[in-house]
């Protein structure tokens, strides 16, 4: 088992090495140029999110749709896994995080851009997609669709459910001495309660849910801030001189190197907000939004809340929190030092982050399962849905009581199979993206069909 898990750590750390962070973000630069930075309209897509023209039986809402990713990819990493970026690469990480987030943007636009232009339409009336689909019938690329859908089945019961089952459990028993079997069955329950539903029941409970937990722990974050208010703006600018300087800060703890710092950030930004990897076009598809550039535009704000506002509102909080005691800072662990920050809100800090991290992996839990339904669908059709759904939901049940080294691992490994297939295709259809967004940007600048 120990050799297998080292074979499996040395592909994935040659496939999620600098040649992967150089495609992805080189990916994320394309798209910004020539989409004439297509972020500028972010403020479109979160007012079009909330449209309600779209109305109808036939698909999800624009929002629901949004919530469903936003419920995948606002996960623990925008906690712990920012706190570990700090740890390891420096404050600069946060610099490098926040900017391919900002990119990111770019890519995930296209990729939603395609996926909503070659959604299937079912016989009830829904629809379906992403970019096994538009793999397979536009680019004829069958053994790749394949190769995606299989990754996102395995990534879903890897890193979608058990992963993250396993930071329930870890963040309960920081709070409460509960069994992890009954922290297991909990989850297991609840999750299936919710799959069980379908598609309009996932979506429904995210749209619900999401907002509730980010507002949770955006307000945490803030009200961090506020106490650490004096500190503000040395955190700010320690964050961006960290990113081009390895300048030894926060007194005793030691300087990072700046190319450290550059590859923890970007790998940190390129993880959380899933942008290229091909999962947030499942639930664009799904929408029922009319036009694929304005479901692009409303998808692309996934990363935006993800990597631009959340991961970078724990990465302020978190060094303003440095800056102000640093002493406590010295020797911790590196998914620590966010527990340590909160710890200075006056009352029920470390339950109040516990708490967050609980609501957002089982958020993540129910977004995945939506993926890996989609991916079972094209496979097999209905017919494999509740075998599916079994799987996952004891997945769930095993993931708050196993070790999860080599399934962490593992499921890292398959998201690089649904990246590379995904950014391919993207790469392929580029003009269709360009070309369409340029012609239809007149329509969607005056909120029109």
């Amino acid at each position: 088992m120990e050799t297998l898990s080292q074979i499996m750590k040395s592909i994935y750390g040659y496939l999620w090495g600098m040649p992967m962070l150089v495609v992805l973000l080189g990916t994320h630069l394309y798209f910004t140029v020539r989409l004439g930075f297509i972020q500028r309209k972010i403020p479109l897509g979160i007012r079009l999110s909330f449209s309600k023209k779209e109305a109808g039986d036939d698909g999800i809402s624009p929002f629901s749709a949004l919530a469903t990713a936003l419920a995948a990819t606002i996960g623990t990493g925008n906690i712990v896994g920012i706190s570990a970026a700090i740890a390891i690469g420096g404050p600069g990480a946060v610099f490098w995080c926040w900017l391919t987030g900002v990119f990111g943007i770019a890519t995930c636009y296209a990729e939603c851009f395609l996926s909503a232009k070659y959604k299937i339409r079912r016989p009830d009336g829904s629809y379906t997609g992403g970019p096994m689909y538009v793999m397979e019938k536009v680019l004829h690329q069958k053994s790749a669709a394949v190769v995606f859908a299989v990754s996102t089945i395995l990534a879903s019961l890897g890193m979608g459910s058990s992963v993250q089952s396993h930071s329930i459990c870890a963040a309960v028993q920081v709070e409460f001495p509960i069994s992890p079997s009954i922290i297991g069955i909990i989850a297991a329950v609840l999750v299936g309660a919710v799959m069980l539903g379908g598609a309009k029941q996932i979506s429904k409970v995210c749209t619900y849910l999401v907002p509730f937990m980010s507002v949770f722990y955006f307000g945490g974050c803030l009200f961090l801030i506020w106490i650490n208010r004096a500190y503000l703006g040395a955190a700010l600018a320690v964050i961006v001189k960290s990113a081009f300087t390895s300048k030894s800060v926060f007194g005793g703890l030691a300087g990072t190197a700046v190319m450290v710092g550059m590859r923890t950030g970007i790998s940190k930004g390129l993880f959380t907000n899933e942008a290229g990897l091909g999962s947030i076009p499942m639930t664009a598809a799904a929408s029922r939004t009319s036009s694929p550039v304005k479901q692009g535009i409303i998808s692309m704000t996934g990363p935006f809340w993800d990597t631009v506002v959340m991961c970078a509102i724990t990465g302020i909080a978190i060094v303003s929190s440095m800056l102000s005691e640093p002493g406590i800072y010295i020797g911790a662990a590196d998914d620590q030092l966010c527990f340590l920050a909160f710890e200075k809100l006056p009352v029920g800090g470390s339950t109040m982050l516990s708490v967050s991290l609980v609501l957002f992996a089982y958020a993540s839990i129910i977004g995945w399962s939506y993926y890996g339904e989609c991916a079972v669908q094209y496979l097999w059709g209905n017919k494999k849905i509740l075998p599916f759904r079994i799987a996952y939901i004891a997945a769930v049940y095993l993931g708050a009581v196993m070790s999860l080294d080599l399934v962490w691992t593992v499921s890292d490994l398959f998201n690089s199979f649904m990246a590379i297939p995904n950014i391919l295709c993207i790469w392929m259809l580029r003009k269709v993206v360009i070309r369409e967004t340029g012609a239809s940007f007149g329509s969607v600048r005056g909120g029109g069909r």
